[in-house]
């Protein structure tokens, strides 16, 4: 009962203080954005530190492959199978998430859904494995001695690992997006301490250094599990009982909005995740350890960017769920600036870190360096529309788009890799990203933002 009366004196504060929302919006995404850029110097110093450790120690080659099996998981985001946008829905929506049923049977159809994608995960990596096709799949870049191993072992740890994510799809949804970023400072610093030791013992490792990133990334996943456990006591304990009895604890019907989440994280990593595969099959030199660490780099920018953009993704989902009207078009515009701004800067001081972290063994290509400032600028403006767009109708809109990418990310890129080498994939994908993402999630949000001023009753808030 405490938690339902707090949430109702929070949305009677709102109604009180129509300003409260719009403040309310700033501290969530700039308490995740301080967060993360936090947790991202911390992790970016000592990712640098391992790039350096990996390099020197294990060789180009080595690191190579690390990129590449480290990305794995960028092309399997649709392990989860849509479910996260109904869990974070299911919590942001509800007024009392520790005590509502429906909560709990969310995220029972979670926990659910994610073992079997997990088990699913492990018997086509077993088949995969078995029929030797690791080297045809993931190209040259893989290692003849143990690669094909270390790519297995990569997918069965994320696959182990997959049903700990609930957790952090509860944090998203409860508005705790800063502790859910707050738990990756895990990552690298574990990272370290297993790069560390492999070199203090002079082990030949070379090949299996990025199961070490799937093992840092499961501890912070279980971290996040066991934070969220805690804010909704007893309902995660509760729901994990009910889950191996379908008949008695029945789930939600997850299908509305799960299948268009779903198709959307089986093409987007098609056509924005590829680069590594195309580099790896159509080059034979220092492209693909140039992208991997220009990858590393920007990666930072384009993570903060993520996490403070969803961070939104609760706000206008309790907007909706309280029939009021919250506008991304201003956060779109404040967010390009930012990623533009934030892009220039790392490339400004890319020439420093590249030297620092792989010597004169090479440099990043100019068009690479452009290609990312582009990418995270127009990464940045796609997210507050985006989450704008996290009901059925947003998220079913977004899929015909994000399939027409596919096929025209892959095309560009295939075809600018010969032109301009290492930077040529990244290009294509922001061009992508513009014709795809950008242009029309605006042109929805215009049309859906006036359609529904036009319906709103009277005493409806619109900000």
């Amino acid at each position: 009962m405490t938690h339902v009366r707090a949430a109702r004196a929070d949305k009677a504060e709102a109604k009180a203080h129509p300003g409260q929302g719009r403040r309310g919006m700033v501290r969530a995404v700039g308490s995740t954005a301080v967060m993360k850029v936090l947790v991202m110097g911390l992790s970016g110093i000592i990712g640098i530190v391992n790039s350096r450790l990996i390099i020197q120690h294990f060789g180009t080659d080595a690191y190579a492959q690390y990129g590449l099996l480290a990305a794995l998981p960028a092309l399997l985001p649709f392990a989860d199978l849509g479910i996260a946008a109904v869990v974070i829905n299911a919590v942001a929506g509800s007024d009392a998430p520790a005590s509502d049923r429906t909560v709990r049977r969310t995220v029972v159809t979670a926990f659910r859904i994610l073992l079997i994608s997990a088990a699913v995960i492990i018997g086509v990596g077993i088949v995969i494995s078995l029929l030797g096709w690791w080297p045809a799949i993931l190209g040259g870049g893989l290692l003849p001695d143990g690669g094909s191993l270390a790519a297995f072992l990569c997918l069965g740890t994320f696959a182990v690992v997959l049903p700990l994510s609930v957790g952090s799809r509860i944090l998203v949804g409860l508005g705790r997006t800063s502790t859910q970023v707050a738990s990756q400072a895990v990552v690298a610093p574990a990272m370290f301490l297993g790069l560390a030791t492999l070199v203090a013992v002079s082990a030949p490792a070379g090949s299996f250094l990025a199961v070490l990133s799937y093992l840092a990334n499961g501890l912070a996943s279980l971290i996040c599990l066991v934070m969220a456990a805690r804010l909704i006591k007893p309902q995660v304990g509760r729901a994990l009982r009910e889950v191996p009895f379908p008949r008695k604890y029945p789930g939600v019907p997850a299908i509305g909005v799960a299948w268009p989440m779903l198709v959307q994280m089986v093409a987007l990593p098609i056509a924005m995740q590829t680069d590594r595969l195309l580099l790896s099959h159509l080059t034979t030199g220092t492209e693909l350890a140039q992208y991997n660490l220009a990858s590393q780099l920007f990666g930072l920018v384009v993570q903060t960017i993520a996490a403070a953009g969803i961070a939104l993704w609760p706000i206008y989902a309790k907007a909706r769920s309280e029939s009021r009207i919250e506008s991304p078009m201003k956060p779109t515009l404040w967010f390009l600036a930012g990623g533009l701004v934030l892009g220039l800067a790392l490339a400004a001081l890319s020439p420093l870190l590249t030297h620092f972290i792989a010597g004169d063994r090479f440099a990043l290509d100019p068009w690479l360096v452009g290609g990312f400032v582009v990418f995270v600028a127009l990464q940045a403006a796609k997210y507050p529309a985006g989450m704008y767009m996290t009901d059925k109708r947003g998220l079913t809109f977004q899929v015909w788009p994000i399939l027409i990418s596919v096929p025209l990310n892959l095309a560009l890129s295939w075809w600018l890799v010969g032109v301009i080498g290492a930077g040529g994939p990244i290009i294509g994908s922001a061009i992508s990203v513009l014709l795809c993402q950008v242009i029309p999630n605006l042109w929805y949000v215009s049309r859906d933002l006036g359609r529904r001023r036009a319906e709103k009753p009277d005493g409806v808030e619109v900000r």
